[in-house]
């Protein structure tokens, strides 16, 4: 959703000759668009309720290595690592921050929201974990992430993943943290964003837990309400009517429900086609039925059932829950007071919410640092220097 800066939303991509049709079912949006003949850049209409608007997208390739200028190297050590999943037997790859120094240090283990993503969080030009492990590297503190299932040089699928199968992988980077010398063993922390804050507080309900938890985001309510409060959100940040919102999440609902309660994938793909088709007659039967694929994943089924209310109260360790205000897939009205809620039984809990912040931890635009004439998205200093600060009083209060 460009408007809304929304990401990762599951979407469907036809070509039909020279045309590309990119379908988002979950908020009834589309972009259809017609290839140039320079072959680099499609031009078209996106398109969604309330709104409409012509649209180009064009490729644009990384700039070729030689002309980067000289970077010097971080004052901290970097190393390529592997650990692995013994249970899925999948091998992990990811990147081991240490401070400069004897050690040991206290440590992260960063966790990615929805949908397969590389060990930095790349987005664009946008690099959230590689931010955030840099920062924190260069403070004092060990930061190891990871390329997700399937991603980079990881092994396995995230799309066959539940947030479940994600907790495992979380588990096992937390014992390959273990085992290094150079780390405290006493303080081994998780750091999650969206569903990776749930991935974090799902392994610190289990024996062998994380000394603490960094929420960025996290959900503290039922999968289907979050679902369901993503899209009016979008929508009225675009103007949508009361009534015509009201009308989408009973239709989004209704189709919840239908794969929710019909365990045949194929039975509950064709329902859900017919739904689509009927709730929006722009769409062909192709699309339709990719769509509908993509609503009855094993992830999107497990996260339609999952509450994370279950898990909160047998959540002991210290926990820092950070949302940001302009969050509009993790709104802090409703899931930062539902997590506080549900944590009310642990006596360390710092909820906070950040002025101006997103989803993607992004701080408001006039903070922004200008690079090279453009404006380069950067994480939010507060947010930075509030994990920070957190991290360390709990590690110097457990020494």
């Amino acid at each position: 959703m460009p408007l809304q800066k929304v990401n990762r939303m599951p979407m469907t991509v036809e070509t039909r000759g020279d045309t590309v049709i990119i379908y988002a079912a979950e908020a009834d949006s589309r972009f259809t668009g017609r290839l140039q003949k320079s072959g680099k850049a499609l031009l078209g209409t996106w398109q969604q309720p309330g709104y409409k608007a012509s649209m180009e997208l064009t490729l644009a390739p990384p700039p070729a290595a030689v002309t980067k200028s000289f970077k010097f190297p971080p004052p901290y050590r970097v190393e390529e690592v592997v650990f692995t999943n013994t249970l899925a037997n999948i091998r992990l790859a990811g990147t081991l921050t240490v401070p400069a120094g004897k050690g040991p240090f206290p440590a992260v283990l960063l966790l990615s929201d929805t949908g397969p993503q590389d060990r930095d969080g790349t987005l664009e030009q946008y690099r959230m974990f590689g931010l955030l492990g840099d920062y924190l590297t260069r403070r004092g503190i060990a930061v190891l992430r990871y390329d997700d299932r399937g991603v980079g040089q990881s092994q396995g699928s995230t799309a066959a993943a539940t947030t479940a199968d994600l907790v495992k992988d979380a588990q096992a980077g937390l014992n390959f943290l273990r085992t290094r010398p150079e780390i405290e063993l006493t303080h081994i922390g998780l750091i999650g964003h969206g569903e990776g804050g749930n991935v974090a507080l799902m392994a610190a309900a289990e024996p062998l837990p994380p000394a603490f938890v960094v929420l960025l985001a996290a959900y503290g309510i039922p999968g289907q309400d979050v679902l369901v409060q993503q899209q009016a959100n979008i929508m009225r940040s675009v103007g949508m009517e009361a009534a015509q919102i009201d009308a989408m999440n009973k239709r989004q609902q209704a189709m919840m429900e239908i794969i929710t309660q019909t365990a045949d994938n194929t039975q509950a793909q064709a329902i859900v086609a017919n739904m689509l088709r009927q709730s929006n007659t722009a769409i062909d039967n192709a699309t339709a039925l990719a769509s509908a694929a993509e609503l009855t994943t094993p992830w999107y089924r497990y996260f339609l059932s999952f509450n994370p209310q279950s898990v909160l109260p047998k959540v002991r360790c210290p926990v820092l829950a950070l949302n940001g205000t302009k969050d509009l897939q993790a709104a802090p009205e409703t899931n930062l007071t539902a997590l506080e809620k549900g944590l009310k039984g642990n006596r360390d809990v710092t909820a906070r919410k950040l002025p101006g912040v997103n989803h993607l931890f992004q701080a408001d635009q006039a903070e922004w640092a200008m690079v090279e004439g453009k404006l380069q998205p950067s994480f939010s200093p507060v947010a930075q220097e509030t994990i920070r600060e957190w991290i360390i009083k709990h590690a110097k209060l457990e020494k």
